[in-house]
């Protein structure tokens, strides 16, 4: 699995960070980051509410 952020759509919110934040992180200029851009599976339900709960579809799962 590989993770996405499209930093052009990203707001900086950071529910990202909070669903999973050994993936995620919102760095000082306010955009998000894949600080781990292949998590293991054992990460998967953690990225994908991550995914789920972002308001703006700044993130994606690669496969």
């Amino acid at each position: 699995m590989r993770v996405a952020v499209d930093t052009s759509k990203c707001s900086g919110i950071g529910l990202c960070e909070m669903a999973a934040p050994t993936v995620f992180e919102v760095g000082d200029d306010g955009q998000a980051m894949a600080i781990n851009p292949e998590p293991s599976e054992d990460e998967r339900a953690a990225v994908e509410q991550a995914v789920s709960e972002c308001p703006t579809g700044a993130l994606s799962i690669e496969n």
